[in-house]
C-alpha cells in the first residue's frame, strides 16, 4: 500500500460523515437489525454512493455489525450513515429482543441436564 492509499482510507471516514464523529441518535448497536423501506418515501433526500449502497444491502434484514463488514467501513461511520438514513424514512430498525431469564427456562434447562444425565 502506497502512502498516499493509507492517507486516502484515513480521510474518507472523515469525509463520509461530513466530519461528524457521533451519530445524531442512539437507535444502534451491534447487533441492531436493519431494513431498507420499500417503496422509499416519496421525498426522501439522495445521499451519499455509500447511503445506496447501503440501502442494497438491506434489502434484507442486516446487523448493523454485518452491514460494517460488507462495506469494509468502521461501525462508528456505519452508524453515523444509518442515522441518516433512519431519519430520512429510508430504513427501519429494530433491537435485538431481550432474552428472558424466567423460572421456567431454568426448570426446562434443569430438566434437560437431568435427561441427558441419564443417557
Amino acid at each position: 500500500m502506497s502512502e498516499g492509499d493509507a492517507q486516502g482510507r484515513l480521510v474518507r471516514p472523515f469525509a463520509l460523515t461530513g466530519g461528524r464523529t457521533r451519530p445524531s441518535r442512539a437507535d444502534f448497536t451491534l447487533i441492531t437489525t436493519v431494513t431498507a423501506v420499500d417503496p422509499p418515501p416519496e421525498r426522501a433526500p439522495r445521499g451519499q454512493p455509500e447511503h445506496a449502497r447501503i440501502l442494497r444491502l438491506c434489502a434484507r434484514p442486516v446487523a448493523v455489525a454485518e452491514l460494517a463488514a460488507l462495506l469494509d467501513l468502521p461501525v462508528s461511520v456505519v452508524v453515523i450513515l444509518l442515522s441518516d438514513l433512519l431519519e430520512a424514512g429510508r430504513i427501519t430498525a429494530r433491537a435485538p429482543h431481550p432474552v428472558s431469564r424466567t423460572v421456567a427456562d431454568l426448570d426446562l434447562l434443569k430438566k434437560v441436564r437431568e435427561g441427558l444425565g441419564r443417557l
